[in-house]
């Protein structure tokens, strides 16, 4: 855990979140600025920088993190119609903080991957 990390804070409960889902070592809160109905993130309670970076160094953690975005899916509805889990790495990739976290979202068609 960092001090000056948004999700580490959240995590330790110095910072409110809506939780939807928890395990042991993944907590899945709802995104402050959803880009679709559904837009919940899941992160590793442990700090690691990204997704590449948590395989590395905890490949076990990493399959949980998914299995928790599978769980998050169920609960809120989407597996019938579909949801997109997307990690972005790096500022090239969109990623604005630097803990790793899944974005789980859906709920409405979503349309192209990218739109450049």
């Amino acid at each position: 855990m960092t001090d000056d990390c948004l999700f580490c804070r959240i995590v330790a409960g110095e910072i409110p979140a809506t939780v939807v889902h928890e395990t042991d070592d993944t907590l899945a809160f709802r995104d402050i600025g959803p880009k679709a109905p559904v837009h919940v993130l899941v992160i590793p309670k442990a700090h690691h920088q990204d997704i590449a970076a948590l395989a590395a160094a905890d490949p076990a953690l990493a399959g949980r993190v998914l299995a928790s975005c599978a769980a998050v899916a169920e609960k809120e509805g989407l597996t019938g119609d579909g949801y997109r889990v997307i990690f972005n790495t790096g500022g090239f990739g969109g990623q604005e903080v630097f803990h790793v976290h899944g974005h789980v979202v859906g709920g409405r068609p979503l349309g192209p991957m990218l739109s450049i």
